[in-house]
Formats: structure tokens, sequence, C-alpha cells
């Protein structure tokens, strides 16, 4: 998406700076994709494509509907969903409308309030997963619209680098455990433990009291045994060497890499219970296909954990607005060690 030139053409935003960019009302040009006054720095993309195909563009400032917050954009997140929607992995499931400004993760400052919305006031430090029904306006955006009931207060200790990175892995992470009924008397093994969500999950597990058992590779186990969990190496005889630690068998396993429904069969004691978000064929052998949803007040509760200091977000780097292109192909290579985010006031 681009701007509206005087000769009736598109042009991109580069082509006349990032500084040079309008608020609404100020007499900007109208811009034909999206019918609306120009407002504000966006990456978007006009189709499905690769992360190349992003660029940094001009986009309608976001209106704060009744019950819904506009938050102004300090730092948005970086997750392997976000380049899987953009290739088009989620086509069968949520609707797109282009163009399409990536992002589903966000930490920033309530810019404005909408009709009938209590919760917040502009001025409040906020964060949020803030995934809705339509694939359209996300949080690479220096600001975005979300309802309140997906938007949470960030409790003072905790910075927006923290935040940013939290909401889709922590969610997913707790209701993936939440799932699992997890208590102290059992033992979680943990597929792709030092990974985004298996980090935070195996902290929450811990947390809980579970003995938990989490499969990474050798550079990542003092990473897990940090946290106190029991770290084995994935690959080709991993039942074996879970066996080794758990003889019985284990009575919880957590799939965040998926590819490994069967080492969890053979790993699960009688009356075992098992979730995926990687794999919903678990749901073939007794297992949940777990899928995380906006929900501001258990994002609140993750994000206290931070402050309080029991639980850690682990950040990798940040990048620049423009630069978010680089940022996925990073997380496709699966080299990051870490949260890779999105700082949306550069």
């Amino acid at each position: 998406m681009s701007a509206t030139g005087q000769d009736g053409g598109i042009t991109p935003l580069a082509a006349r700076g990032a500084g040079e960019r309008r608020s609404v009302g100020d007499g900007g040009n109208v811009c034909a994709a999206w019918g609306v006054v120009l407002g504000m720095r966006a990456m978007t993309y006009a189709e499905y494509g690769e992360p190349s195909t992003m660029a940094l563009t001009d986009a309608p400032m976001p209106k704060a509907a009744p019950g819904a917050v506009v938050i102004r954009v300090e730092r948005a997140s970086v997750n392997p969903v976000d380049w899987k929607v953009m290739s088009g992995g989620l086509d069968g499931l949520i609707e797109a409308v282009f163009p399409v400004i990536p992002g589903w993760d966000v930490a920033g400052v309530v810019e404005t309030v909408g009709p009938d919305t209590p919760e917040f006031t502009p001025g409040d430090r906020v964060a949020s997963y803030g995934r809705t029904d339509i694939i359209h306006g996300g949080t690479f955006a220096e600001y975005v619209a979300l309802p309140a009931t997906s938007v949470a207060a960030i409790p003072d200790g905790v910075d927006m680098d923290a935040a940013a990175g939290l909401p889709l892995v922590g969610l997913t992470a707790l209701r993936s455990l939440e799932t699992l009924e997890l208590t102290a008397d059992d033992t979680l093994l943990i597929h792709a433990a030092s990974g985004g969500v298996g980090f935070l999950a195996a902290q929450l597990a811990r947390e809980v009291g579970a003995t938990v058992i989490g499969t990474a590779s050798a550079h990542n186990h003092e990473k897990l045994q940090a946290i106190g969990v029991t770290p084995v190496t994935y690959g080709d005889g991993l039942v074996e060497r879970v066996r080794e630690i758990a003889p019985d068998g284990v009575s919880a396993v957590a799939d965040f890499v998926g590819g490994v429904r069967e080492d969890t069969l053979e790993l699960l004691a009688e009356g075992g219970r098992h979730v995926s978000i990687a794999d919903p064929s678990v749901e073939e052998t007794g297992g949940r296909w777990v899928w995380v949803r906006p929900d501001g007040p258990r994002l609140r509760t993750l994000l206290q954990k931070v402050a309080d200091g029991a639980l850690r977000v682990e950040i990798d780097r940040s990048f620049a607005l423009a630069d978010a292109a680089e940022a996925f192909e990073i997380s496709r290579a699966g080299t990051a060690n870490g949260k890779l985010l999105i700082d949306a006031t550069r």
C-alpha cells in the first residue's frame, strides 16, 4: 500500500521519507487502497508471498470503536505465525483483507479509547495479543486498534521489550498447561523447551511444582538447567534418553514443534495427557490441538509474573519498523536466541 501522488498514481512512503508522514486531519492525501486519509507508517503486503514483498507504507490511522482502544505502538514482536500467515498458510482458517499489516503482539501506550471503554485511559502502558477474526490491521505499525478485552495494563517494573515479547508465547504456554490440567504431581515432557513458547511453559510448569523434562539442542541445556528443567537432546534416540530419566514414562506432554507424535505416545504413561500447538493429528490419539486466544486478564497475570521475577522473557534483538522483513528471515532460519522485536518508534 502506498501514498497517492499528485499525478494520481501510487508512490511508496520511502519516496517522501518517513519523516514526512502525516496525521489524520492535517490535509494529507487520500490512499486509494484504503479510501481514507493517511496517518501513520506501517509495514504492509498486498498479497501473500515472501517477506521481501513487505514495504514501509502509509496507512490510515485506526479508529477507536466502542469497547476498543487505539494503542501507540512502541514495540511489536515477531512470531513464526506472522510469516506463515504472510505465505498464505492460514488462508483456510482466517480471512485476509489486503493490504495486510502483519503482527499480533504489541506493547505501547493507549492513544485513544472508544465509547464505553472504562478499563483504560490515554497514557496507560498496555500490551496485547491482538489476533482478530480478520487478518488486516496488525501491530507492525505506529498505531493499532484492539478490543479492550484483549488488552492488559503493563505493571511497573516491566519494560516495553519484555511486554511485547510475552503475549502470544506466554498465552500459548499458559493455555497449553491449563489444557493439560498440570499439577505438582505431574512429570511433563516439553518438546522444544528452549523455544519461545517452550521456555515460558517450562517456567510456568516449574512454578506449579511439576517435574519437567525438556528437549533442546545441546547448547541450550544450561539454559534449561538454570530454571530447574532436566534437558534432553532431541532427535534419534529421544525415547531412550527420556526413559533413562523417567523409566515409567511421563504423565503429560506439551509439543511445541510438531512431528513428534509417535515419541509422545511411546513415552506417555497410562492415563497421560498430551497437547500440541503444531500437530492437529494429536486429536486422533486423545490429545488436544491448542490454539491461543486473545485474553487480557490472563495476559495481565503473566505480566505480573514478569514484574515479580517469576517469569523471564528472553529478547534476542530489535529491528526498525522498515526492517521487519529481515526479522522475518531470521525467524524463519531459526537462529534467534530469544524474541525478535520490531521498534515502531524508529
